[in-house]
Formats: C-alpha cells, structure tokens, sequence
C-alpha cells in the first residue's frame, strides 16, 4: 500500500491521511505533488510525503512520529 500524509509539525499532527493501492502509485505520485502546489499557494509550512508499507499498521511501527506524541514517542518501548 502507498499512504499520503500531510504532516504539521508545528502541531505534531496529521492533516490528511490517503491511501492507494501499489498499482495506484502514479494517482499517488499525482495527489502528491498537488497537494504541495496547493499547499505551497496557499504559504502553508506542511510537511508531505508518501510511504509505502504493507499495512497501516506496519506503517504506524515504522514511521511512529507521524501516529504518536513526544511523550508516546520517549515512554514506550522500542
């Protein structure tokens, strides 16, 4: 699966959470980059990215700043 975040991190949170299908990844690609125009017309400091996991869930184990607080990030285990 391909997952399209939109990130603030001033506030430490997920704006906008997409999903595609792997045989979706030029939608994605597409999504991406509009997603950064408009953004970028609108003067809004978003960090976006696309990642690609198996599953959501993997996604959350490998890419944990995006799903989890500071706090949650230093007190659970590794």
């Amino acid at each position: 699966m391909i997952f399209l975040i939109e990130y603030d991190r001033t506030r430490g949170e997920i704006v906008t959470f997409g999903t595609f299908d792997d045989s979706e990844r030029q939608s994605a690609e597409d999504a991406r980059l509009d997603m950064e125009l408009a953004l970028n017309r609108l003067g809004t400091e978003h960090e976006v990215v696309l990642l690609e996991a198996a599953t959501e869930e993997a996604l959350r184990r490998t890419h944990r700043r995006y799903f989890e607080n500071l706090a949650e990030l230093v007190n659970s285990p590794a």
